[in-house]
């Protein structure tokens, strides 16, 4: 069975024609998982920079960026990213030992009516893709000041939080398979603007 198979749509930021629900929205229902999702990988990121002047001990330094990207990794993926958002991936292995990865998103009104509130998305889908981002920016700055001891952690830090990243965008927008349509149907958009762009100009 396809993975995409067990993909359903689902809306993250639209507004509830219901006044009351649209109210509830706006809050944080789920304060513990918001702070925890936030918490442990600016955590990480901020005990990298100051690791130096906080101690002199790499090895201690090192262990204690890799266990709170280990605790952000599995916190995201297992728990705020089902309750904030109500998205999640993980692999599974069928019954002739053949691995699939399963990329599901809750559809809107499941579970009692209750939907994702607009608040939760936007630090869900902020802290997730600004993090990474920034562990990319000190990947490059690690390798061209030759810190090359630093390089694993890095590395680490973008690959953990880069894999989360990855895998709810494809719980978000779908399959491999819609992603390429999407594109293929912005770029056939921009092409016909140009070509009647191009027309109106020659015409006038």
């Amino acid at each position: 069975q396809d993975s995409s198979d067990d993909i359903e749509d689902v809306s993250l930021f639209d507004a509830d024609d219901d006044v009351s629900r649209r109210s509830k929205k706006s809050k944080i229902r789920h304060p513990v998982a918001s702070f925890f999702h936030l918490f442990f990988r600016v955590s990480a990121i901020v005990v990298y920079l100051l690791c130096e002047l906080l101690t002199s001990s790499f090895i201690a330094c090192m262990v204690t960026i890799i266990l709170l990207l280990s605790c952000d990794f599995w916190a995201v993926k297992n728990v705020t990213g089902r309750l904030m958002v109500g998205l999640r991936w993980w692999n599974q292995v069928d019954d002739d030992g053949r691995s699939h990865w399963v990329f599901e998103a809750r559809k809107v009104g499941a579970q009692g009516g209750k939907t994702s509130s607009e608040a939760e998305s936007r630090i869900f889908w902020l802290g997730l893709i600004t993090c990474p981002m920034i562990w990319v920016i000190f990947a490059f700055s690690a390798l061209f000041s030759f810190k090359v001891k630093w390089l694993a952690v890095v590395v680490m830090g973008v690959v953990l939080q880069g894999a989360n990243l990855y895998g709810y965008i494809r719980c978000k927008v779908g399959s491999r398979k819609n992603l390429t349509s999407m594109a293929t149907s912005y770029l056939g958009k921009q092409f016909l603007r140009q070509t009647m762009a191009t027309e109106d100009q020659a015409a006038s």
